[in-house]
């Protein structure tokens, strides 16, 4: 029961990317249609479920759950790239720097990043404007330099300090204390 759920929403999901980035031309849209291909979707999943335990009708959570995860592809194109992690792969396949170049990665992780606040502000999301503000600023938040990217931040800075680091060192609780860990 849980994998046909979970695979359902991978397909609505997935349906849902493969209509928002038709319309993207040239390599820029090529190079996103190839990263937000598979995965298994589970957190557009929990955006689905959590909308059905609040009586939201799964049309309208279908933009903030594909929302979700064109902002963790965004985070995985630039996580990818030569000055982050240097990955080749992905999901088999290969990252957008190897298959095309550096600077395709990163306009397409930004097109990306740029979408995902795109459909969690889009109409059909909810009559309320007020609903799809706070979508959108939710998401920000949480991907933000108090979220997502302080924690590659954080994971850079670990990875190349000189010595290795404690959690408060690794968290930031250290380098507030100092101002050393980011200079």
């Amino acid at each position: 029961m849980f994998t046909d759920r979970l695979a359902a929403a991978a397909k609505s999901v997935q349906d849902q990317l493969n209509q928002s980035l038709e319309a993207i031309p040239g390599n820029l849209g090529e190079a996103m249609r190839h990263t937000t291909q598979g995965g298994k979707r589970l957190r557009a999943f929990l955006v689905l479920e959590s909308a059905q335990l609040h009586g939201i009708p799964e049309k309208q959570a279908l933009w903030p759950a594909t929302a979700i995860e064109v902002m963790h592809a965004y985070s995985l194109v630039h996580d990818d790239l030569p000055c982050m992690d240097n990955d080749s792969l992905r999901r088999g396949r290969p990252t957008i720097h190897v298959k095309w170049d550096e600077a395709t990665a990163v306009l397409a992780g930004d097109a990306l990043q740029a979408l995902a606040f795109e459909l969690a502000a889009h109409p059909s999301c909810s009559a309320d404007p007020m609903v799809r503000a706070e979508l959108a600023h939710s998401l920000a938040a949480a991907a933000g330099g108090r979220g997502m990217v302080l924690g590659q931040a954080q994971d850079i800075a670990a990875e190349t300090a000189n010595t290795p680091l404690n959690l408060d060192a690794i968290t930031g609780l250290q380098a507030r204390k100092t101002g050393a860990l980011f200079q």
